[in-house]
């Protein structure tokens, strides 16, 4: 009789021992809290802003790289035009300065060619200064 009054009470332990199991089994999980949700939220943003913060500085870095770009392309036409001025310059020099050039200014300023040209011979005057002057 002993034995048939304590089945109930064996059972009823057994399912509470079975509680008791799950719930130490479930407290090794955690539970998902609105906290955690939270946290994870705000990581997503820090995350996201991070992101849209970086593609902005590529942007504005691009762009000023395509200004320069810009500004080189102009800076090279400019200095392919100064250089196509000063060859132009040049070639102005070069025939205004020619022998055929300086005999018609000379001619119109009234000079004559020379028949018979005199050479300066420079040693001999050095020398000649040499020895007043010694």
């Amino acid at each position: 009789m002993a034995l048939t009054s304590l089945a109930p009470a064996v059972t009823r332990s057994r399912k509470i021992l079975a509680e008791k199991s799950a719930e130490v089994a479930l407290k090794l999980v955690p539970e998902p809290t609105a906290g955690k949700q939270a946290d994870r939220r705000y990581f997503a943003v820090f995350v996201t802003m991070v992101g849209v913060v970086g593609l902005m500085f590529l942007l504005f870095i691009n762009t000023l790289l395509a200004q320069d770009a810009f500004k080189l392309s102009e800076l090279k036409a400019e200095a392919k035009l100064v250089s196509d001025q000063r060859e132009a310059i040049a070639r102005t020099i070069d025939e205004i300065s020619s022998p055929e050039a300086l005999a018609q200014k000379a001619a119109e300023l009234g000079m004559k060619p020379s028949k018979v040209p005199n050479y300066l011979d420079l040693n001999s005057s050095l020398e000649k200064g040499v020895l007043k002057n010694g």
